[in-house]
């Protein structure tokens, strides 16, 4: 009985609270309230810019680390004992201004070696004697289950900008930043290592060699290569060529498609961003 009691009690307080809703008009749950501000977007004819950035504001909070994180297999690390001369290369085509550094494991992250603390090293005549572990800052660990908005309160009280992900045994799950909490809200973030300035999504640097957009639609694709891919299952090239890679491919990595040479020029933990096109591919 005070089960059957209790099953009741739920039921009308369920009733009565949609009842409410329908005469206050006021938002009860996060769908709710998204079906509201959209409404008001139409009504009050609200920038589409600003609705995004309110809705992915709002995404954040039921997001976890997992959900943005980039993989340890694709994290751009630093060895402790790499000398300058082996590391430097690496830093300066990944243009991150943040690297883990790594002890004997992956697993063991030293602390987080900044970029421009590696300015002086253009005026040390005498590198032998660079001692890696004096410009170390310390590492954040945080949990793959932490939601994002709590991940973006703490960056901003810390005042840090990277965190390392571990999963349930302790081990490193790989790392997110700052910028990858954001680009959940107001979208993709460029800097000044993005390649994408022009408007034009194929652009010829040689005779056989062309710049393309990953997200030029397969029928514009198509006419300019005279090539016949499909576009049954993907809009653009990008979605093409990751299904080719089967994976999120890094960046350099290349494939041949059709006769094509694809390979990746710009990508970042989430899509394609940039392509190399060669039609003269051995």
């Amino acid at each position: 009985m005070s089960e059957d009691r209790s099953s009741n009690g739920q039921g009308q307080r369920s009733w009565l609270r949609s009842l409410m809703t329908s005469i206050t008009g006021e938002p009860r749950t996060r769908r709710e309230l998204l079906e509201f501000i959209r409404d008001a977007e139409q009504r009050l004819k609200l920038d589409a810019e600003a609705m995004n950035i309110i809705e992915g504001a709002l995404q954040i909070n039921e997001m976890q680390v997992r959900d943005i994180m980039i993989p340890r297999s694709q994290m751009v690390a630093v060895k402790s004992g790499q000398s300058p001369e082996s590391f430097l290369p690496q830093i300066i085509d990944s243009a991150h201004s943040r690297f883990p550094v790594l002890g004997e494991t992956a697993d063991e992250i030293q602390g987080i070696l900044l970029a421009k603390d590696l300015l002086p090293l253009a005026l040390q005549k005498d590198q032998d004697n660079f001692d890696l572990q004096q410009i170390l800052r310390p590492a954040t660990f945080i949990p793959e289950s932490k939601r994002l908005n709590s991940l973006l309160s703490e960056f901003r009280v810390n005042r840090n900008h990277m965190a390392i992900v571990v999963d349930e045994y302790g081990g490193v799950a790989g790392l997110v930043t700052i910028e990858d909490v954001l680009e959940q809200i107001v979208g993709d973030i460029e800097d000044e290592y993005d390649t994408e300035e022009d408007d034009m999504d194929i652009r010829a640097i040689s005779e056989h060699e062309f710049i393309v957009k990953a997200l030029t639609p397969i029928e514009d694709f198509n006419d300019y290569f005279n090539t016949e891919f499909s576009d049954d299952d993907f809009d653009t090239i990008g979605g093409i060529i990751m299904q080719r890679f089967g994976h999120l491919p890094n960046r350099n990595e290349y494939t041949m498609l059709e006769g094509l040479e694809f390979k990746v020029l710009n990508a970042d933990n989430r899509r394609i961003r940039l392509l190399q096109v060669s039609t003269e591919a051995s």
